[in-house]
């Protein structure tokens, strides 16, 4: 369970911070536009390769995207010939999206289902399709999309002008006559002719013959719902992930985690089960749940109290007891109202190999070593400047917002969102100072704030646990703009193999490389 030897937080020497640029936005709305409701991206996810995204929207669509610098770069002779490291960065295009699910009402309980996107996962691609999961609030789909050809028949004998009275037999694609069949495989030759009263021969009739032939012309993407996975989780679901045997995947609500295989979807197991007996005893409930990205066996979700545990599939049927638990004690006399709301973790995420889990909680980043239980290796504070307005946020309820967090494909970065539609990068190595705020917005570095100096302390020989501030103000950002916590950045992903960032800023797809 110690997931391999991830250079996360061991690289010897610090990492220059990375230059942030512009590189494509979809769906940018004009000055004063208003953003209509169905249309705020609810969900991004990169699949393993980097080479689609998905985005997931409020009014049930998914939305994919193809990567298309990676492809037709020449031969192999050329690659070598020509350095892209410096001006290659990802591009993608819009390449078809889909209704994934619709508004429900759910009778028994009057209870309305939402058809926003929660969450979407890539799963192994196979025969050029690809294929996904999206999740509402209740029910999880398995799409399959794929390019199918459209087939025309052409090459025909008869004349067109002819034809286009007769049922347009040139251009339809189910073009040749059918005899209508009776029962038992017989046919009426009397009742039906092929050739109808007002085709006639040419004189010395037809010089050649030509079969009809089938024609491919173009392609269209076609998405189709393979299974619904429904009626398992009498609360919503937070979390879908995809274990690493490509079979199985989880689904988590408030207070239960689902085990569903990919082929069955009438049945899953229940394997964490937090509900007591009695409701008034509830003190906590689940907030993230996901696989280990390497071994199928272990898992990892966390709680509304801070902590996260791991679970060992091994150990029995039902994982109500935990491998290991994570979580940070805090420091006498620091407790207040707003404690435990802050505490809350909105999302968990493995780092590539395994080795290391990063939470985000309402004020901070965390970066864990699962070989040590003791505490966060890293904390990187996000907006620090807003502990001070924790009532006006309680009263506008903006401190329930659930932010999300990546990292980079080597782990040597994380990143997460913030108010303004501004997003912080920070550096793991020891000794980074990294710790950029991004804007998104075409011009990411025009909100740049002056990084204080932050102090570590030294943890064994190769283990340092450090607090980072980050930019620490007093709701002005280094322009004199006080910052809008209407406007705030939830969603983003992280390209698995290059410094490559995907944010939603609410309904608008912006993407940065460095």
């Amino acid at each position: 369970m110690n997931g391999g030897d991830e250079g996360v937080v061991a690289s010897e020497e610090p990492l220059q911070p990375l230059e942030w640029k512009f590189s494509q936005v979809f769906g940018e709305r004009a000055a004063g536009e208003e953003v209509q409701e169905v249309d705020i991206i609810s969900a991004i996810e990169f699949d393993k390769s980097g080479d689609h995204l998905a985005t997931g929207d409020r009014g049930g669509r998914v939305v994919l995207f193809e990567r298309t610098d990676s492809k037709n770069h020449g031969s192999r002779k050329d690659l070598e010939n020509t350095d892209y490291s410096n001006s290659r960065h990802p591009e993608f295009r819009y390449k078809t999206e889909f209704q994934s699910h619709e508004p429900e009402f759910d009778y028994l309980k009057s209870l309305e289902i939402e058809e926003k996107i929660n969450k979407i996962k890539w799963c192994q691609t196979a025969t050029g399709a690809v294929f996904l999961l999206s999740t509402n609030d209740k029910t999880i789909k398995f799409w399959k999309v794929q390019e199918k050809k459209v087939k025309k028949i052409s090459d025909m004998n008869i004349d067109p002008s002819k034809a286009n009275g007769n049922g347009s037999i040139a251009s339809s694609s189910n073009s040749c006559i059918l005899k209508p069949h009776l029962a038992n495989g017989g046919s009426s030759d009397k009742a039906y002719s092929y050739l109808s009263s007002d085709f006639s021969f040419p004189p010395g009739g037809l010089p050649s013959l030509r079969l009809p032939s089938v024609a491919s012309h173009e392609t269209s993407l076609l998405a189709r719902c393979r299974r619904v996975y429904a009626h398992a989780h009498d609360y919503h679901i937070n979390s879908i992930s995809n274990n690493s045997d490509g079979e199985t995947f989880i689904s988590a609500d408030d207070l239960r985690i689902n085990l569903w295989n990919l082929e069955i979807s009438n049945q899953s197991f229940n394997i964490v089960d937090v509900k007591p007996t009695n409701m008034e005893d509830l003190t906590e409930v689940i907030t993230s749940a996901e696989f280990h990205p390497t071994h199928c066996n272990t898992l990892a979700y966390s709680s509304s109290k801070g902590s996260i545990r791991l679970v060992d599939l091994r150990q029995s049927a039902l994982c109500d007891s935990h491998a290991k638990l994570f979580e940070e004690h805090e420091a006498p006399g620091s407790r207040s109202f707003f404690t435990e709301i802050i505490a809350s973790i909105s999302d968990i995420k493995f780092a590539r190999e395994g080795r290391y889990i990063l939470s985000r909680d309402y004020m901070s980043l965390k970066l864990w070593d699962i070989n040590m239980d003791s505490g966060p290796v890293s904390t990187f504070r996000v907006h620090e400047y807003l502990r001070p307005k924790l009532c006006d946020l309680y009263e506008n309820d903006s401190i329930f917002d659930k932010f999300e967090c990546c990292l980079s494909g080597d782990g040597s970065r994380v990143s997460t969102g913030s108010y303004s539609n501004l997003f912080r990068v920070f550096g793991c190595a020891p000794g980074s100072t990294e710790a950029t705020t991004l804007e998104a917005s075409k011009n990411p570095m025009r909100r740049q704030v002056p990084t204080p100096a932050r102090p570590s302390r030294s943890i064994g020989n190769s283990i340092t646990r450090v607090v980072r501030r980050g930019a620490e103000n007093t709701g002005v950002d280094a322009n004199g703009n006080s910052f809008d916590f209407t406007t705030k950045l939830l969603h983003l992903a992280w390209h698995p193999s290059e410094n490559s960032i995907a944010c939603a800023a609410a309904n608008s797809l912006y993407m940065y490389y460095a």
